[in-house]
């Protein structure tokens, strides 16, 4: 059974940094799917950066250029390092993994596609 543990979430200023981490223990499959999502108060979760495990990355529209998810396997960590953060990005972040499945799916970042969740970091971003 996968096991997901997020850290590095807190309270910065607009155009602040954090840096989210993810480890993960208990992974048996060479080719995966890992995710970031977050969920704000009253909104539904979003997916924000996925990685496959050939390297492939993808990104919300809301984030590319600000966001860069990366992994250090020998950690077996994932990470989520978020620059130039908006109050817009205040929320619960979670980290999520799943089968890579089809190379097709490989665009979207959706709930659905994960079958192992984290418990959540919050990151909260002040005006």
């Amino acid at each position: 059974q996968v096991q997901l543990v997020e850290s590095g979430g807190g309270s910065v200023q607009s155009g602040g940094s954090l840096r989210l981490s993810c480890v993960a223990s208990g992974f048996t499959d060479n080719s995966y799917r890992m995710g970031w999502f977050r969920q704000a108060p009253g909104k539904e979760r979003e997916g924000v950066a996925l990685i496959i495990s050939n390297g492939f990355t993808n990104y919300a529209d809301s984030v590319k250029g600000r966001f860069t998810i990366s992994e250090d396997n020998a950690k077996n960590t994932l990470y989520l390092q978020m620059n130039s953060l908006k109050p817009e990005d205040t929320a619960m972040y979670y980290c999520a993994a799943g089968p890579a499945g089809a190379r097709n799916t490989w665009w979207r970042i959706r709930t659905g596609d994960y079958t192992s969740w984290g418990q959540g970091t919050q990151v909260s971003v002040s005006s």
